[in-house]
């Protein structure tokens, strides 16, 4: 095998002896590379012609592709990205000029575009989960009336509820769909400075106060475990801490993470294989990204970015061999972190305006990389993929 079709001398593969009618190279080939190879044959009396030239060409080198997905006015605050089961990404955001909440999903060819919600201000903190079915739920909040609210894509049009209404309620929603396709909401009471938490049963919402020490539940991050238990990031007002909840069956475990200065902004949660919990975060004080993960006894912590005002918007996604990834707002720009197991690899990915602000991260079946994210250069919504 060679790299062009005249074989000539320095070959990159040219091997004796193949006993089987495959091979595998032992090393990577270059990426967006032609490939030429050819074969004869040899017994007992010796060599056959050789077979004429065949070739291939490799792949293209992974990068980032940058897309603008909705620039119909100001449009792509509050995003929460996730994806289908063909890898599709599905986006929900808010649209500022009409005060409206949007959706946009991606059929293959184009985005697909549609307003969720006109009936006020709607669609701030905005959360997106899709069901079995891959139709999207989303946890919002109604700015007009104060409340949480709840959409959800039935097939035919789109399901839209008050969850609470009690006071001034719904910031920094997160959600969470279980096994039954039932959602699951933390958010932020601002009436009483609480954090709060609703589950729907099957039959009516199911509302209660998860932390009320102060004022608490800001920033909030929700997941499920495999038991169905919800746990809770969110940050500590009052003392300026990281805080986090669980729910473990019969009453909520609630624990300060860091209370190294004024940390636990923007947190984004996620649960690892054993159920333990990680958690990225910004750290005001040293206006840092950092990162903390529960090991069975202890929280490890340590700084992920330190290379100016970097880390805050964090969304955390943990790939097939449970190593984070974390997008991030750092510089003004869109940035992208990444555990290898043994250090962290980080990297601008977007730089062409003032960009990265409530950046959402997910991984597809690859662990590649997609992240939603706000330009407010030009006050558009945008979507980065790795491929």
């Amino acid at each position: 095998m060679d790299n062009e079709p005249s074989f000539s001398t320095p070959r990159i593969i040219d091997a004796e002896y193949i006993p089987t009618n495959e091979y595998t190279h032992d090393s990577d080939l270059d990426y967006g590379t032609d490939y030429y190879w050819r074969v004869r044959a040899r017994n007992d009396a010796g060599y056959s012609d050789w077979s004429g030239a065949y070739s291939f060409t490799t792949e293209e080198s992974p990068e980032w592709h940058i897309e603008t997905v909705d620039s119909a006015g100001i449009v792509g605050e509050y995003t929460s990205l996730a994806l289908d089961s063909s890898g599709y990404p599905h986006i929900s955001y808010y649209d500022q000029t009409n005060a409206d909440l949007k959706y946009a999903s991606w059929n293959g060819s184009t985005w697909q575009i549609e307003t969720v919600d006109s009936a006020g201000i709607e669609g701030w903190w905005t959360s997106l989960a899709l069901d079995s079915s891959d139709r999207p739920h989303i946890s919002y909040y109604d700015n007009t009336n104060e409340d949480l609210k709840y959409a959800s894509w039935n097939g035919s049009s789109w399901q839209i509820e008050t969850v609470d209404s009690a006071g001034r309620v719904g910031w920094w929603t997160s959600l969470a769909l279980d096994s039954s396709g039932r959602p699951h909401i933390s958010y932020f009471d601002e009436t009483n400075s609480d954090l709060k938490y609703a589950s729907w049963n099957g039959s009516s919402w199911q509302k209660e106060t998860v932390d009320s020490a102060g004022y608490v539940g800001v920033y909030t991050s929700l997941t499920l475990d495999s038991s169905g238990y919800p746990h809770i990031s969110y940050f500590d007002g009052t003392n300026s801490d990281l805080k986090y909840a669980r729910w473990n069956g019969s009453s909520w475990q609630i624990q300060t993470v860091d209370s190294a200065g004024d940390v636990g902004y923007y947190t984004s949660l996620a649960l690892d294989s054993s159920g333990y919990p990680r958690i990225s975060y910004y750290d005001q004080t040293n206006s840092d990204l950092k990162y903390a993960r529960w090991n069975g006894s202890s929280w490890q912590i340590e700084t992920v970015d330190s290379s100016g005002n970097v880390g805050e918007y964090t969304s955390l996604a943990l790939d097939s061999s449970g190593r984070p990834h974390i997008s991030y707002r750092g510089y003004g720009y869109l940035r992208y972190a990444r555990w290898t197991g043994s250090s962290w690899q980080k990297e601008t990915v977007d730089s062409t305006g003032n960009l990265g602000w409530w950046t959402s991260l997910t991984l597809d079946s690859s662990d590649n990389p997609h992240i939603s994210y706000y330009d407010d250069s030009n006050f558009d919504l945008k979507y980065a993929y790795w491929e």
